[in-house]
């Protein structure tokens, strides 16, 4: 082989992203709440765009309607009252008025309520200045007695801890059981706990179920979470045996071009005023092209959901099929990636509730008949056995693969290990209660 150093010119082919299509890409993969901020952002910067903000709200769609009485009239503005709600902090810092503290040690037990998470926990490990870690101990003492019970605690563990000793009537060995065996108990290890402590598993079995009724999580009730609002973009009506898709933009927000600024300027000679003004609109026909790619690509995409999963939309959730982005792709003719930022965060109104478009995708599963069910339906049979199955003796995840095999589905117990992780159902040694 001949290696010699020199020029020489080749053509080649080469695919250059163009801005145009980079903002084109970016746009498909926005929620209508994203796409709502991009544009508001991009009004800002460019004076030839002119928006109209959204007017429409999530309970103005035709599901969400409410029948106008006198009583839901009453309820609807009852509910918009803002509910002013004490904070966690604010509960004890009026409990520490009733105690006689000095200034210092109120200053201290400050310091620790701004250290609180938002479940009413503390750091494990807390370093004051000038403060032994014993001072420290004693006045997280006087924090982890305040109300609600619980709060203070370094770990879940000292969090029952703390709980239990305000508790009357407390199964007997409760104490001992968090206080020495507390990951064989949360693992369900109990036989080695019975075996230790002398006790039989019913006892133990009481033992979780008055646990559960305890609250891991002291600091959650002053804590105010906003619901997020979830706002389809794409309406789906079932009238008789046909179904009808199209898109909803009453959440999006409309651009507009503003032609009294340009106006304003168009007469001017300066080169500077006039590169600024070809650029922004440069920039404003790529925004119009972006957003009607958007919507034809979204639409397109739903109609073929649509279309593959007629028995959903006519029978119900459990008549899902199974489709794939990539069988999608090609039915659409677009790349599969396209058809995966399309479905990303966008969400679709239907008859039977309002869905992500993701959740219309799932893998097929052969029958022993020869015909194919959806990985979705598969978890749905997994739900309802677990559901309805003898406590007792609850399935092993063979058994529920056997069961499926029976209604001829056929999946290995790997599978249904698999999709049991995916529905956060525990494995059968935890799901089983000793009575």
């Amino acid at each position: 082989m001949k290696l010699q150093a020199g020029l020489w010119q080749q053509q080649t082919l080469k695919l250059n992203m163009t801005q145009e299509l980079s903002q084109a890409i970016t746009l498909l993969q926005y929620t209508s709440l994203e796409l709502n901020a991009f544009l508001e952002s991009k009004a800002l910067e460019n004076p030839l765009i002119d928006i109209d903000l959204p007017q429409t709200s999530i309970v103005d769609l035709p599901q969400y309607r409410r029948k106008a009485t006198s009583n839901y009239d009453h309820q609807d503005w009852i509910e918009q009252i803002s509910v002013n709600r004490e904070t966690l902090t604010d509960y004890l810092y009026a409990q520490l008025d009733l105690k006689s503290l000095s200034n210092e040690e109120m200053k201290v037990l400050s310091t620790l309520f701004e250290e609180l998470d938002e479940n009413g926990y503390l750091p494990k490990e807390i370093k004051i200045k000038g403060l032994q870690d014993w001072e420290i101990e004693g006045l997280i003492n006087i924090l982890q007695g305040l109300d609600p019970a619980g709060v203070g605690a370094r770990t879940l563990q000292e969090c029952l801890l703390l709980q239990i000793d305000r508790e009357e009537n407390v199964p007997p060995h409760t104490k001992e059981v968090l206080l020495h065996h507390f990951m064989d108990f949360g693992e369900k290890r109990w036989k080695e706990i019975s075996k230790n402590l002398n006790i039989e598993l019913t006892a133990i079995q009481t033992i979780a179920d008055y646990v559960k009724e305890l609250n891991p999580r002291p600091g959650s009730e002053f804590t105010v979470d906003q619901p997020p609002y979830i706002t389809p973009e794409v309406l789906v009506k079932v009238e008789m045996d046909s179904i009808f898709v199209k898109l909803f933009d009453g959440t999006l927000t409309k651009v507009k071009y503003n032609e009294e600024y340009r106006k304003l300027f168009q007469h001017k000679e300066d080169p500077a005023v006039k590169q600024f003004l070809k650029e922004k609109e440069q920039d404003f026909e790529w925004i119009i092209n972006s957003l009607r790619h958007r919507k034809e690509t979204i639409l397109k995409v739903s109609q073929a959901i649509v279309e593959h999963q007629q028995p959903f939309f006519l029978k119900g959730p459990q008549y899902i099929q199974p489709l794939t982005l990539k069988d999608l792709s090609k039915e659409v003719g677009v790349h599969e990636s396209t058809v995966s930022r399309a479905v990303k965060g966008k969400y679709m109104q239907t008859p039977f509730g309002t869905f992500e478009l993701k959740f219309f995708f799932s893998s097929a599963i052969k029958t022993s008949l020869s015909d194919l069910t959806s990985s979705t339906g598969v978890k749905n049979e997994i739900v309802q056995m677990v559901k309805e199955e003898d406590k007792k003796k609850p399935l092993s995840d063979q058994k529920i693969a056997d069961i499926l095999k029976g209604k001829g589905i056929v999946v290995s117990r790997r599978t249904v290990a698999k999709y049991r992780d995916q529905l956060d159902i525990p494995s059968s040694s935890i799901r089983k209660r000793y009575e």
